[in-house]
């Protein structure tokens, strides 16, 4: 599969908040760094990370755009209030290896009533 395809499959997942289906996308070493948060490193606790958001906020993946460049998937997104972000997807083997997130944490929380916890 391409980066791409694979990216289409991580957003329907996302979109269905199914943390099983995410997780069976990335490598077992995979990192998955949010900028605004801490890299959270391996398959499982990438899985916990997305159970845990899940249960937090409700989120959805509307797709702006998706470019793909050799090993590389990088998507614009936006969620139905208008909140946007972007995120870059290395992708090897079919398995991403390595996601980094762009987006403004504060403005995320305050959006869904979390308390600001930095």
């Amino acid at each position: 599969m391409t980066p791409k395809q694979i990216l289409n499959k991580w957003v329907d997942a996302f979109n269905l908040a199914d943390a099983d289906s995410l997780a069976n996308l990335y490598d077992d070493n995979a990192i998955n760094h949010q900028v605004a948060n801490e890299p959270v490193i391996g398959k499982i606790a990438i899985k916990e990370m997305f159970k845990n958001e899940f249960s937090t906020a409700e989120m959805v993946c509307i797709v702006e755009n998706i470019f793909e460049d050799g090993q590389w998937a990088i998507m614009e997104w936006k969620d139905p209030t208008g909140f946007r972000g972007c995120g870059f997807f290395h992708i090897v083997n079919d398995k991403i290896i390595f996601q980094r997130g762009y987006w403004d944490k504060l403005s995320f929380l305050k959006q869904n009533n979390l308390p600001v916890d930095f």
